[in-house]
């Protein structure tokens, strides 16, 4: 599938696109947040440094045929208003055969609590039903990020599952949910 006549995303105060290596923007944009040790303890790695911040902006900037196991598009969300990387939001392609797919945000703390995690994971939510007919669309988050767990709930997702102490973070054992919805279910919502 070829993604590149898809994309960008546009919502009502958000543009969703693939991020661009050769911008220096883009990889100061996610290292911002990425450095932060409240937003990598959710992430269950240590902050990422400037140069593994530059090798994923690299990474995410050759997107996926969407065709196998493992295929992510990580897409750079900025506000129309105001260019600048903000956050990114992420498709994961978690089974082919089945149409599973992950999903995923990441937003800096400094535009938390406006409501843009909501309208971008909305938007890529519709993508993943619409374009990349996703059959179930799911989210794994650490238990302790209250905000993306309402986040779920917002966009219609029902928790499915609770693992406990399934991941370690350096010497703490972090517990997960699982939210998911079925295409049907995400659109009635």
């Amino acid at each position: 599938m070829d993604l590149t006549r898809a994309l960008p995303l546009t919502t009502d105060r958000l543009l969703l696109r693939p991020f661009v290596p050769e911008d220096p923007e883009d990889i100061d944009g996610m290292y911002a947040y990425h450095r932060l040790p409240e937003v990598a303890r959710h992430l269950y790695r240590p902050p990422r440094t400037r140069e593994q911040c530059a090798a994923v902006v690299t990474d995410a900037a050759t997107l996926p045929t969407w065709e196998n196991d493992g295929d992510a598009l990580i897409l750079a969300a900025e506000r129309a208003v105001a260019p600048g990387v903000i956050g990114e939001i992420v498709l994961r392609c978690a089974s082919a055969h089945a149409r599973q797919t992950e999903i995923g945000w990441t937003l800096h703390p400094a535009h938390g609590g406006r409501g843009y995690a909501t309208e971008a994971a909305a938007a890529l939510a519709a993508f993943a039903f619409d374009t990349l007919r996703t059959h179930r669309l799911f989210a794994r988050l650490d238990v302790e990020n209250t905000a993306s767990a309402r986040l779920c709930g917002r966009l219609g997702m029902r928790r499915e599952a609770h693992l406990v102490e399934n991941d370690l973070d350096g010497d703490r054992w972090g517990s997960e949910y699982v939210y998911a919805a079925l295409t049907h279910e995400l659109r009635r919502a």
